[in-house]
């Protein structure tokens, strides 16, 4: 892959599953990675098995905090002197229900974190170093972004809306900054075990390569999108399930 090696990466909410994999895949690729996450004991372990912090540094904090943004932005700078690629990794999905049924709060929040916190994140980044010298950015959106699923509907709409502002931004931050997302299906982590536990091999058949996804395979797909491979890729979402929506399945 062409154009990662000596570059400089903060993923956020990479403490463990696809973000973590996506980390690894990009300091694999010669990246250098800042994490960010809640749990600093889970972003030192993290660390750690990245090669500790000639290849990476962590920043403990909640993603929709700015000031949080803020620190993790000039700690990457700080350390490594520059801010190519911000991955926008962090959701949440802490409701499952039919959306008029939800506490309005709770749906209020998962917007803040889904989406607002991404543009932050951007904000921030296109501040301390991607305006001057450009840059890549990667926002981890959904394939329940893309189409209705049965309990996860105020997640969807949100990861839709993440989908739509990678376009908007695409089309706004050329020819500088490139913006894409990556919709995953079902990736096998804890954050998506209530959709998978328990029945698996039942879910599975409905996705034309007989199986859930990996952290692996969607940082794959991130690390082409960050990198200078998909140098002429804006504005786009990569759609990654296995077949899912081709196979006429459902989430």
């Amino acid at each position: 892959m062409q154009g990662l090696d000596g570059k400089v990466a903060i993923v956020t909410g990479a403490s463990r599953g696809i973000g973590l994999g996506i980390a690894r895949r990009l300091v694999d690729e010669g990246a250098r990675v800042c994490l960010t996450a809640r749990k600093p004991e889970a972003l030192d372990e993290a660390v750690d098995a990245l090669g500790g912090p000639d290849r990476a540094i962590a920043v403990a904090g909640k993603a929709d905090d700015p000031v949080h943004q803020a620190e993790a932005v000039a700690r990457a700078v700080e350390a490594f002197g520059r801010l190519d690629v911000l991955v926008n990794n962090t959701g949440i999905n802490p409701v499952f229900g039919p959306v008029l049924d939800l506490d309005e709060s709770a749906v209020r929040k998962v917007f803040e974190v889904n989406v607002l916190a991404a543009l932050g994140w951007l904000r921030r980044a296109r501040a301390a170093w991607m305006g001057e010298h450009g840059g890549a950015v990667v926002n981890m959106t959904a394939v329940a972004g893309l189409r209705p699923a049965e309990g996860i509907g105020a997640y969807g709409a949100s990861k839709a809306a993440l989908i739509h502002l990678t376009e908007q931004l695409g089309q706004e931050l050329g020819p500088r900054i490139r913006v894409n997302s990556v919709a995953p299906a079902v990736v096998k982590t804890r954050f998506a075990a209530k959709l998978y536990e328990e029945r698996e091999q039942e879910v599975a058949a409905g996705y034309a390569l007989g199986r859930l996804g990996t952290p692996e395979d969607i940082a794959a797909a991130v690390a082409y999108l960050a990198s200078d491979d998909a140098a002429w890729v804006t504005g786009q979402t990569l759609t990654v399930d296995g077949g899912l929506i081709a196979s006429g399945g459902g989430i």
